[in-house]
C-alpha cells in the first residue's frame, strides 16, 4: 500500500489535536524529533485501499515568522524536502470564529508552493453563531480546496480524506504573493537562485532556519550581488508583508463570510469574569482541585481493591501450581508483586488524567494559566513557566520540554530547576499507599475526606515549593530582563468524549509501560538480592531459626515458624546486608531498612518504591495478603509499635514531595541545558532539603 506524508498545520486552539485524533483515532504515537526534544505526534489513516496518510501533528505556530523551537520545527520540516517528513500535501486547520487571524499562516504555507488544503473546523458552530461561508467564492480566491469538518459531529472527515488522496489536483499558485512586497529585491532574489522558491529564500533570510544544500549564510552571501537588506529593513519588510496578507485575507472575508452581529455572545464574557475574578477564581481552582482529589479517591477505592486482592492471589496460585523452585519463585515473589504494585493504581492515574483532560478540553486550564500569570510574574518566572509548571502534575519530564517556548535563558533555566517540585503522577503511587496507611478515612465536616485533603496538601506543597526556589533563583541569578506574557482565551466547549479517550489512554498507557520497564528490571534485581545470602546465616536459616525456638521454648503455629524463618532470612540476604547497612542514615527519619532499600531504588523512578516493598515483602511469603495489609503489620525494630504510623508517614511524603528521585528528569534537564551542573545542582539540594524537612517532620511528630 501507498503512504504519502501529510504536515497538520495550525494556530494553537483551532481544534488541530481534535482532528488529529479523528484522522488517526488511537492508530498514533508520540516521541521526539531527532536531535531536539520536542514533542512528535504522528499517526496513520486510511485513505483508499490503495492508500495511507502518514499525518504529523506539528506544533501549533500563528505564522511561519518563528519566535520559538516549536514554531522552527513547522518552518524547517515545511523548507527541507530531503526530510523522510516532508510533506506531500499541507493540512492547515483553522477555527470558523477566527478565520482572519488563521488565514495568516494558511497565506504564507500556499507561497511555499505545497499543495494545501484548508480544513475549516468546528463547522457545528456556524448556525449558532450566525456565520455563512460562500466556500465556492473562497476557495477560488484561496486557489486551494477547503473541507468544512466539525471534530465533535465528526462530519466532513470523509470529504477531508478525499481531497487529501487526490492532492495532486490541488493548485500550487500562491494566492497572496509575498514579493509584491518589494518586486525589485525578491526579482533579484529569483534571478540569483532561478531554481528555489523565492518564498523559501524570504524565510531562510528573515528565520533562524535551513533547507536543502543552502543556509542562511550562503545565501546572504549570494544576495550581496544586488542591494543587500540590513535587519531593519528586512523588518520592515516582514511587516509590509504581514499588512499586505491581511489587506487580502480582509477582501477576501468581506466577499465570502457574512455574520449576524446579533448571535448570542454573552455567556464567554460572563463566565471570564466569574473564574478569573482575582478573589473568586482562585476559590474556584481550589474547589475544582479538592473535588478532582475526593473523587479520585471514592471511584478508584473499588477496581484498587480488587486488584491489590487479584495479584495477592494471582501470586499465590502460582506458587501452588508451578512447579516448585526458584524459577516459580521469581515468578510468585518478584515479577508478579512488583507489576502489581504499579498496575494498582491505573485507576486512579487514569482518573487523574480524565480530569486534567477534560479542563484544557474545556478551555478553562487556559484560564488558570492566565489567572496565576500575576503571581508567578512577582517570583521572577516567565508568564510562559505557568504552562511548563502546571504540565509537570502530569510528568516533569514533557513539562521540561515544554519550557523551550521561553525565550528569556535564565527564566527558562529557572523553571527548568523547579519543575520537578510539583507533584507528577510518578509520585501518586507513594502519595495514595502511605496516606492509606497513615490517614484515618475520615470525613471532615462529613463532606470532604481527610485522605483527599492530605493529597490536595501536597499538591499545594509541592507547587509552592516551586515558586518559592523560583523566587531564590531569581533573586541569586539576577534575572533582569523584562519579559511580556500572551495566552489566548479559547471559547469554552463541551470536552470531547473521543479526545478525552484518546488522552487518557495514551497517557495512562505510557505511564504504565515507561514504569513498567524500570520497575520489572528492578524487581528481578531485587528478588535475586533477597533470595540469596553471603554466607551460612541464610543458608542455614531453617536450622538455625528452629534451634532458637527451642531453646526458648517458643509456641509457635506453622505459619509464625514459617514467617519467623523468612524474616531471618531476609534480614541476612544481600538485600538485607545493603539495608543495614544504609539504616543509620535512614532511622532518624522513622524508616528502617526495607524503607531505606525502597527510597534508593526509587531513585531510578519514584513510582518503584511501591513496587520495591512489594517485591521485599512477598519474598517468602506464603499467604494471600494485600502488600498495604503487610505494610500496616509492620513493627518499627527500633521504637516498636507500626512502622508505617502517623509521623513517619508524614515524614515519607515529605520527602517524596521534595526529593528528586527521576533519573529520565536528570537526563533530560541535562539535554536542556546541555551540562551536567545543573542536573546535579537539582539532585543534590532538592535531596538534602527533602531529608532536613523530613528529618525536622519525624522528630517533632514522634
Amino acid at each position: 500500500m501507498r503512504q504519502i506524508n501529510v504536515a497538520l498545520v495550525g494556530n494553537p486552539n483551532t481544534g488541530k489535536t481534535s482532528v488529529f485524533n479523528s484522522l488517526t483515532g488511537l492508530n498514533q504515537k508520540v516521541g521526539n524529533y531527532p536531535g531536539i526534544t520536542v514533542e512528535k505526534k504522528e499517526g496513520v489513516t486510511k485513505l483508499s485501499r490503495v492508500l495511507k496518510a502518514h499525518i504529523i501533528d506539528l506544533p501549533g505556530t500563528y505564522s511561519l515568522n518563528a519566535s520559538s523551537l516549536d514554531e522552527n520545527i513547522v518552518i524547517e520540516l515545511l523548507l527541507n524536502k530531503n526530510d523522510k517528513d516532508y510533506p506531500n500535501v499541507v493540512v492547515v486547520v483553522s477555527d470558523i470564529e477566527n478565520l482572519k487571524r488563521n488565514l495568516l499562516l494558511f497565506t504564507q504555507i500556499k507561497d511555499l508552493g505545497l499543495p494545501t488544503i484548508l480544513a475549516i473546523n468546528m463547522a457545528d458552530r456556524m448556525d449558532r453563531k450566525g456565520i455563512s461561508l460562500d466556500i465556492p467564492k473562497l476557495e477560488e480566491q484561496l486557489k486551494t480546496k477547503i473541507a468544512l469538518i466539525s471534530s465533535r459531529k465528526n462530519t466532513g472527515f470523509d470529504k477531508l480524506k478525499n481531497l487529501i488522496a487526490n492532492y495532486k489536483q490541488l493548485s500550487t499558485e500562491a494566492c497572496c504573493n509575498a514579493s509584491r512586497v518589494d518586486p525589485e529585491y525578491f526579482g533579484n532574489l529569483k534571478k540569483t537562485f532561478p531554481d528555489q522558491n523565492t518564498y523559501k529564500l524570504w524565510l531562510v533570510i528573515t528565520q533562524d532556519a535551513n533547507f536543502g544544500n543552502l543556509d542562511r549564510n550562503q545565501i546572504k552571501s549570494k544576495t550581496k550581488s544586488f542591494e543587500p537588506k540590513s535587519q531593519s529593513e528586512l523588518k520592515r519588510l516582514q511587516q509590509k508583508e504581514i499588512i499586505a496578507r491581511y489587506t487580502f485575507i480582509n477582501d477576501t472575508l468581506k466577499q465570502t463570510l457574512t455574520k449576524d452581529i446579533n448571535a448570542a455572545k454573552g455567556l464567554r464574557a460572563s463566565l471570564d469574569r466569574l473564574l478569573m475574578h482575582r478573589i473568586w477564581g482562585y476559590l474556584i481552582f481550589a474547589v475544582i482541585l479538592l473535588l478532582i482529589f475526593q473523587v479520585i479517591y471514592d471511584w478508584a477505592a473499588y477496581p484498587m481493591d480488587l486488584i491489590d486482592e487479584s495479584f495477592a492471589s494471582f501470586s499465590e496460585w502460582t506458587k501452588n501450581t508451578l512447579p516448585a523452585g526458584q524459577f516459580t519463585n521469581l515468578i510468585a515473589e518478584g515479577i508478579i508483586p512488583g507489576i502489581g504494585g504499579i498496575v494498582i493504581f491505573i485507576p486512579q492515574i487514569a482518573f487523574l488524567f480524565l480530569f486534567i483532560s477534560i479542563l484544557e478540553e474545556s478551555g478553562y486550564m487556559s484560564r488558570v494559566v492566565f489567572l496565576t500569570d500575576k503571581i508567578m510574574k512577582k517570583f521572577g518566572l516567565s508568564g510562559k513557566s505557568i504552562v511548563p509548571l502546571v504540565s509537570g502534575t502530569a510528568c516533569a519530564i514533557p513539562a521540561v520540554m515544554a519550557s523551550r517556548n521561553i525565550e528569556n535563558w535564565k527564566e527558562r533555566l529557572i523553571t527548568i530547576l523547579v519543575i520537578p517540585f510539583t507533584t507528577c503522577s510518578a509520585r501518586l503511587p507513594v502519595y495514595l499507599i502511605i496516606i492509606a496507611l497513615v490517614i484515618p478515612d475520615k470525613s471532615f465536616l462529613g463532606v470532604f475526606n481527610y485522605q483527599g485533603l492530605v493529597l490536595l496538601l501536597l499538591y499545594f506543597i509541592g507547587f509552592g515549593m516551586a515558586v518559592f526556589s523560583a523566587w531564590l533563583l531569581h533573586k541569586v541569578m539576577k534575572t533582569s530582563q523584562k519579559t511580556y506574557f500572551v495566552v489566548e482565551m479559547p471559547n469554552y466547549k463541551v470536552p470531547l468524549p473521543k479526545n478525552v479517550l484518546i488522552t487518557v489512554v495514551d497517557k495512562t498507557k505510557s505511564f504504565v509501560f515507561g514504569a513498567g520497564k524500570i520497575i520489572l528490571a528492578i524487581s528481578i534485581i531485587l528478588w535475586v538480592l533477597a533470595s540469596y545470602g553471603p554466607n551460612d546465616k541464610f543458608k542455614n536459616a531453617e536450622d538455625i531459626v528452629n534451634t532458637e525456638v527451642k531453646t526458648e521454648n517458643l509456641d509457635l503455629t506453622q505459619e509464625e515458624l514459617d514467617t519467623k524463618i523468612s524474616s531471618y532470612k531476609l534480614r541476612h540476604s544481600y538485600i538485607g546486608y545493603m539495608g543495614k547497612g544504609i539504616e543509620p542514615v535512614v532511622q532518624p527519619l522513622g524508616y528502617d531498612w526495607k524503607i531505606g532499600i525502597a527510597v534508593i531504588s526509587s531513585f531510578a523512578a519514584r513510582e518503584v518504591f511501591v513496587g520495591t516493598l512489594a517485591t521485599i515483602y512477598s519474598v517468602g511469603s506464603e499467604n494471600e495478603e494485600t502488600i498495604k495489609k503487610r505494610m500496616s503489620k509492620e513493627v518499627n525494630p527500633v521504637f516498636g509499635g507500626k512502622l508505617f504510623n502517623l509521623a513517619s508517614g508524614i515524614s515519607l511524603l515529605l520527602f517524596y514531595a521534595f526529593a528528586m528521585q527521576c533519573m529520565s528528569t536528570l537526563a533530560v534537564v541535562k539535554r536542556e541545558t546541555n551540562t551536567w551542573k545543573w542536573p546535579i545542582f537539582q539532585l543534590v539540594f532538592m535531596t538534602g532539603f527533602a531529608y532536613i524537612v523530613s528529618l525536622i517532620a519525624y522528630q517533632l511528630l514522634k
